[in-house]
């Protein structure tokens, strides 16, 4: 990884469990919004050769970070910072699988990441020499958990019966998850803080 010049604007990065409103911070706030899930690897991936994590019921474990690329995640984030553009998948969760790329470009800031395993892109970037402020959103496991099967549902994500054990296993290990990301280096915070915070760093226009 190349080291992201001094003059580059401050990242923002939004860690939280599935549901609880990430996506919809960053995207109402992010210039840009970069979606890190876009950087799931893709199921063709899956082989005997190679294969991807497992749940306790056989399925492929969508939530362990051996089923996301970090390195090309990190990758094209540095790139945005460097060049102003970065190139991003565009990942089908439902066949968990590429069709075709997007480009994003900054916009003004602030910039702002958020997916499931966004704690892993942390220490990369800080390596690199990026200005990280990194925030977990502080939500009940029950609200997130009625959020996520909605919208899973509606977008029919998966198979019902995929998401419903799936979301009890989330559910089980929303204490785990949080410990998971203050150990990265994420501070807790409630929805209505990170809100305006985000609103805060949003130039004037």
């Amino acid at each position: 990884m190349v080291a992201v010049p001094e003059r580059t604007m401050t990242l923002i990065l939004l860690g939280g469990s599935s549901g609880s409103g990430k996506s919809y911070l960053a995207e109402r706030y992010g210039r840009p919004h970069i979606e890190l899930d876009n950087f799931y690897r893709e199921l063709a991936e899956d082989s005997p050769a190679t294969p991807l994590p497992r749940t306790s019921y056989g399925e492929v474990d969508w939530d362990h970070p051996g089923t996301w690329n970090c390195d090309a995640a990190a990758d094209a984030v540095l790139s945005l910072l460097r060049t102003g553009t970065m190139r991003v998948p565009d990942y089908s969760l439902s066949t968990s699988s590429y069709h075709g790329h997007q480009e994003v470009v900054l916009a003004g800031g602030p910039a702002v990441a958020e997916g499931i395993f966004v704690d892993e892109i942390r220490a990369p970037l800080l390596a690199a020499g990026v200005d990280v402020r990194a925030y977990y959103i502080d939500v009940s496991p029950m609200t997130t958990a009625v959020r996520r099967f909605v919208r899973d549902v509606t977008e029919r994500r998966k198979p019902v019966p995929f998401l419903l054990r799936r979301g009890w296993a989330l559910y089980r290990a929303e204490g785990q998850l949080r410990r998971r990301y203050v150990d990265a280096g994420f501070i807790p915070t409630p929805k209505a803080r990170i809100r305006e915070l985000l609103a805060a760093a949003r130039p004037a226009v």
